[in-house]
């Protein structure tokens, strides 16, 4: 397998609106983000993924693009943007950005021609269809409705949306609107961007007829279907393979067999995505289905394409909250969570405030939300006739907002975000959780995602070492070795809020065996690791 620059990096992913605010409307901006990137910086990351800034009427925080080519009011403007490329770069970092083709907002100039009439140029430019027996084509549904199909009065047509009805998806079978995404993608990559997150990219083609399914509920069937790779093989032979960047594909409903078609170095597609076995079909913590998912990504990938690490970003409740303990084991579960994304294969991201520990939010109303997933759902289900407490407690777990509070600064007024009225509501926690006290203290969990990064960068190891499960049946405890060049590292962890021991076999004995990184202070590396008596939520690597 190949040694390139963006297998070795840690990302670390920027939600600007929450990150920072300078001018004091409540929204950050990045001037946020240029004031506090010298902190970024300090955390050793070598990628910054900034979310969407493009021009849009933000119904669904950015991803609703209405101009590709300048940025909305409520982050700066172009000229702010170009100086954060620069001050990203001249601190020896690099800054990828959200790519987001499979649609675009409802007020793009593309849909308001497409919309206009059956006989405008761009009206193929998106999806329309004639009613079937008088409603919808077909019984798809949407991630945010209950159907892809939005009917228009004018034109007597209905659109296709995969997303809220503000959000029309391309057609990409249209060549013209391939060749604007394309030109789109230079404006970019020529003004020195690093590459591409690419939003639900494996969404683009859609099913030949658009045939109703079986059950519209499980709604697979919007992705990876024939044509997906032609247009993907395109997009890397007239843009991407023209630059030296990092591509990343968001690409949910697949298998690792899947995933290979997408990212295998042979396939001239992309660089790396994201899969979604955990973040989206493991609800909550499952010791022993997440093992079974890490060996087979793993072994479906190996030596032939790279995958990500992640458990959670601006979509999904951040982790220390879902997947360990945010309570009385918080520090020592977000540095176990941490040491586990860091030397699993794969690129591991950090997503802004994981860094410090942030944990997600339980806001008392449905007012207090702004996730439009969340809003249309509890609206639907309420519809229905369920209780209305009963469906806003369902949806509190995966609700994206969890995500999506400030980053909490300091212990001051709205948490040292803005001096204005916060977007989305300040975690109250954040008195007791915040930057400041982190970088105050040096066991916070800050400085050891600091020394975590640093050990990757040191030890090839961690990024291009094979991968074996120790542990497999065991419910909580998990434990594996990365091997490469004649060093094995072994990673042991106790992902409980008991104590649990593990026994090693004879032929992983104590000699030569050096402490590398542990999550409780008074380790010492003298111990056994023979057999290992783990306190809650301890985290271990040594050199064996």
């Amino acid at each position: 397998m190949m040694k390139t620059w963006w297998k070795e990096a840690v990302v670390y992913q920027v939600y600007w609106r929450s990150f920072f605010d300078t001018n004091g409307d409540g929204y950050g901006d990045l001037e946020g983000v240029i004031e506090k990137l010298d902190y970024i910086d300090e955390l050793g990351v070598d990628v910054i993924w900034l979310n969407p800034c493009y021009e849009s009427p933000d119904f669904d925080n950015g991803y609703d693009i209405s101009d590709y080519n300048s940025v909305m009011e409520k982050a700066g403007n172009l000229e702010t943007w170009e100086r954060l490329l620069n001050e990203v770069h001249k601190r020896g970092m690099k800054l990828i950005m959200d790519l987001v083709v499979n649609h675009t907002s409802n007020q793009h100039p593309w849909f308001l021609e497409s919309s206009s009439s059956k006989e405008n140029p761009k009206r193929d430019y998106y999806i329309w269809k004639d009613p079937k027996n008088g409603k919808e084509p077909n019984n798809w549904r949407s991630y945010f409705a209950p159907s892809v199909w939005e009917y228009d009065e004018k034109t007597s047509q209905y659109y296709m949306h995969s997303f809220a009805v503000e959000q029309p998806d391309l057609n990409w079978e249209n060549e013209e609107v391939r060749q604007e995404i394309y030109k789109m993608m230079r404006f970019w990559l020529d003004k020195g961007i690093d590459g591409f997150r690419l939003d639900v990219i494996n969404l683009l083609a859609k099913l030949e007829g658009f045939p109703s399914v079986e059950n519209p509920n499980d709604i697979n069937y919007l992705g990876n279907n024939p044509g997906i790779h032609e247009y993907l093989h395109e997009m890397n032979r007239e843009v991407l393979q023209h630059y030296d960047i990092m591509t990343v594909g968001e690409i949910p409903f697949v298998t690792p067999e899947d995933g290979l078609l997408y990212v295998g170095e042979d396939r001239q597609e992309l660089h790396t995505l994201f899969h979604f076995e955990v973040a989206d079909d493991m609800p909550t913590w499952d010791m022993t289905r997440f093992k079974e998912i890490q060996t087979r990504w793993y072994e479906g990938l190996k030596g032939k394409g790279t995958n990500s690490q992640f458990m959670n970003n601006h979509d999904h409740t951040r982790q220390v909250t879902r997947y360990g303990n945010d309570g009385e084991y918080r520090v020592e579960s977000a540095k176990l969570l941490a040491t586990m994304i860091h030397t699993l294969p794969g690129i591991p991201y950090v997503y802004q405030g994981e860094e410090i520990g942030m944990t997600g939010v339980h806001f008392e109303s449905i007012d207090d939300y702004n996730d439009i997933a969340m809003r249309n759902k509890y609206k639907e289900e309420v519809d229905k006739g369920r209780d209305p407490q009963e469906v806003f407690e369902s949806l509190l777990l995966l609700s994206r907002d969890n995500s999506r509070t400030p980053i909490q600064w300091d212990d001051t007024d709205q948490a040292g975000f803005t001096t204005g009225v916060p977007w989305i509501k300040v975690n109250p926690n954040y008195r007791d959780i915040n930057v400041k006290q982190a970088l105050a203290d040096p066991d916070s969990v800050f400085y050891y995602y600091k020394k975590l990064i640093s050990i990757r960068k040191e030890n090839p190891v961690m990024i291009y070492g094979d991968y074996k499960d120790l542990s497999e049946k065991d419910e909580s405890v998990y434990v594996y070795t990365r091997s490469y060049e004649g060093i094995t590292w072994l990673v042991i962890l106790n992902h409980s809020d008991e104590k649990h021991s593990f026994s090693l076999d004879k032929e992983n004995d104590d000699a030569g065996k050096k402490l590398i990184i542990a999550n409780y202070e008074d380790v010492t590396g003298e111990e056994s690791i023979q057999r290992t008596v783990l306190r809650p939520h301890e985290a271990r690597i040594y050199q064996i």
